[in-house]
């Protein structure tokens, strides 16, 4: 039997999100533990490679990270991979008011996962997903990150809005998460 992966977390909502996308039929156990990573900067692919690599010295066997990044187009795809950060110093109320002096609201939310199998001649696989949407005033619980501000196109809803099966069946993560579910995790 494989050894578990160790999907690297301290966020319940997000293992909560990660197991329900994933769902029984996942041929591989989860199990999450909470690391204090440090924040790297630059592309998101190469934030998460840096990030699974320095996850790997604390776990022995497989792992999972996640980095998720909200990009504003008027803003150029900023906040990007700074997104925690942004949100923590303005919270969804103050994202939307980011943009308040711009025309365009469009935003796009990238989620990508990396995974180390722990062997050391193996590489960090990367598995992305990607939905667009715009920033909105603030709508329904405000459980969850920047879920309230964030109405993905063709849809009336903001992610806070939405029932968790819709939310999950459009969202960035559950894209990235299909991904993985059909990579190579050897």
């Amino acid at each position: 039997m494989s050894k578990p992966i160790v999907f690297i977390t301290g966020n319940a909502k997000k293992l909560e999100e990660v197991i329900q996308i994933l769902g029984k039929s996942f041929p591989r156990q989860l199990i999450s533990k909470k690391v204090d990573l440090p924040e790297y900067q630059g592309e998101v692919e190469e934030i998460c490679i840096q990030k699974c690599k320095e996850g790997a010295k604390h776990i022995d066997g497989p792992i999972l990270i996640e980095d998720t990044c909200l990009c504003f187009n008027a803003l150029k795809g900023m906040p990007g991979p700074y997104i925690k950060w942004f949100l923590s110093a303005v919270g969804p109320e103050g994202l939307y008011k980011m943009l308040q002096g711009f025309e365009d609201k469009s935003a796009y939310a990238v989620c990508t996962f990396a995974y180390y199998s722990g062997n050391p001649q193996d590489e960090v696989k990367l598995y992305q997903g990607r939905t667009e949407g715009e920033i909105v005033d603030p709508r329904g619980p405000r459980d969850f990150g920047w879920d309230p501000c964030f109405q993905p196109t063709g849809y009336q809803q903001t992610y806070a809005e939405m029932s968790k099966d819709l939310k999950n069946s459009i969202s960035h993560r559950g894209k990235a998460l299909d991904a993985l579910r059909k990579g190579d995790l050897s």
